[in-house]
């Protein structure tokens, strides 16, 4: 796991390192410059200095630093101070670096007085006294080295501290603790990361609160078909006769049904809601085929409740970018609604099309409708109409709404012209170019439909 504290300590050590080793080896050259240029006036000096040759040959000691030689015009050798110096004959006047088997050598040659005189200093030397004269130089610095070291570590700890801090105050938090971090006292470059996860306490709250709610509003709504088995069964068991008991399983057997249904309805709209679902699946998808299947799962129904079902149109450039599931999810939950509610006798007209640049799905029938001091209300969970004899879960609307938003869709209300309710879900641009179709007359509706005798 890569560490921003041992990344820090690592680059800004190396850092150190390098410019103190670059300090060193600009400090050395410095030096070696300065000590070439005063050496190579000290030769000049010495060899102007020697017009005639010594009276006599003899080696030098060795603590000497400087070569001595001295030729007649001829290029015999007159003198020699250290003769085993292994320096060659001069070549060239002036100042030269010779190499030789002892070592290389700085050497200077001038005339004088007839004479030709070389004078010459091992390379060695020069190099000796440059590495001194620098190590004297970084001695310092060298020497402070580990402190800046230690100063370096403490200040990336001392920096990184607020991140340690927030890491405890996370760590140290209960399971129901979501209050947001405090953002005073945290550095700039932390603020990013408190708010960030800020904003995902509170999404996390928000969804917690939405998961107790709606725990609690399941077991209130499950409550009560249970203790409606409990008495149903307890019906049973006491029934004296075939008939009785014929009627206590029947009454059971309703019981049931309506407890499934509540489950389905709770699992559905756990399914549907966006903060519980996964990523929304990434397809097109046909409103049009949607509307279709829809009409033909539920003209049974209608037919046998003697509601007239159809589609009013069904566009094939109606398309969005959705669950496909979910979706015929929103749109049975509708036309269930609608059949629910509308009288026999009775009409639900089903549109799929675009408007504005905007797919849209709408289930418009002729029934009861909903008060307008109503409408903000029915999406809320188990919720239901005061109006009619028509018993529901309080769902079917809140999972439209869920399945809606999870599509980033809106749901509307409306009266339709008969005083009854259109629901319209009006979705974001779809993949195709959409295109405005259209809305077909009453004689138009699509053989899907099941037309109730009159």
């Amino acid at each position: 796991m890569r560490s921003i504290r041992r990344t820090l300590l690592a680059t800004l050590l190396a850092a150190v390192t390098a410019v103190t080793l670059a300090a060193a080896l600009f400090a050395y050259r410095l030096a070696r410059q300065q000590l070439d240029a005063i050496f190579d006036y000290h030769l000049r000096q010495l060899a102007l200095s020697l017009r005639s040759p010594p009276a006599a040959v003899q080696d030098t000691p060795a603590e000497l630093e400087f070569v001595i030689q001295i030729w007649a015009p001829d290029g015999l050798k007159l003198y020699a101070s250290r003769p085993q110096s292994g320096l060659p004959d001069p070549a060239q006047m002036g100042f030269a670096t010779v190499p030789s088997p002892t070592g290389d050598w700085r050497v200077y040659t001038t005339e004088e007085s007839g004479l030709i005189v070389q004078v010459a200093q091992p390379l060695r030397v020069r190099e000796q006294l440059a590495f001194a004269a620098s190590i004297r130089t970084l001695a310092p610095v060298l020497l402070i080295l580990p402190l800046l070291g230690f100063l370096v570590w403490r200040s990336v700890g001392r920096a990184l501290a607020p991140l340690d801090h927030l890491a405890k105050a996370l760590a140290s938090r209960t399971p129901s603790a979501l209050e947001p971090l405090p953002e005073s006292g945290a550095p700039e470059e932390a603020l990013p990361l408190v708010r960030s996860l800020n904003d995902l306490l509170g999404r996390l709250r928000a969804a917690l609160d939405a998961q107790r709610a709606f725990v609690a509003d399941a077991a209130h709504e499950l409550r009560t078909p249970l203790a409606a088995l409990k008495l149903q069964l307890q019906l049973v068991e006491r029934a004296s006769s075939a008939e009785e008991r014929a009627l206590a399983l029947a009454d059971l057997k309703a019981g049931m049904e309506r407890s499934t249904h509540v489950v389905q309805q709770l699992l559905t709209l756990a399914r549907a809601e966006p903060e519980a679902a996964a990523a929304l699946a990434g397809e097109p998808v046909s409103l049009a085929e949607i509307l279709r299947q829809g009409v033909a799962d539920h003209a049974l129904l209608a037919e046998a409740k003697g509601v007239d079902l159809g589609a009013i149109q069904a566009a094939d450039s109606a398309v969005v970018i959705g669950d496909a599931a979910a979706l015929r999810t929103l749109l049975a939950n509708l036309l269930a609604n609608a059949i629910r509610y509308t009288p026999a006798g009775g009409r639900i007209d089903v549109d799929a099309g675009v408007s504005g640049g905007r797919p849209y799905l709408e289930v418009a029938d002729d029934g009861p409708g909903i008060r307008e001091a109503d409408r903000k209300r029915v999406f809320d969970r188990f919720y239901r109409r005061g109006s009619g004899s028509e018993s529901g879960t309080g769902l079917g609307l809140a999972i439209v709404k869920a399945i809606a938003d999870r599509h980033k869709a809106a749901v509307s209300l409306c009266d339709t012209p008969g005083g009854g309710l259109a629901v319209r879900v009006d979705f974001p641009p779809g993949p195709a170019e959409p295109r405005d179709v259209p809305r077909a007359s009453a004689g138009e509706r699509s053989a899907g439909s099941a037309d109730a005798p009159s």
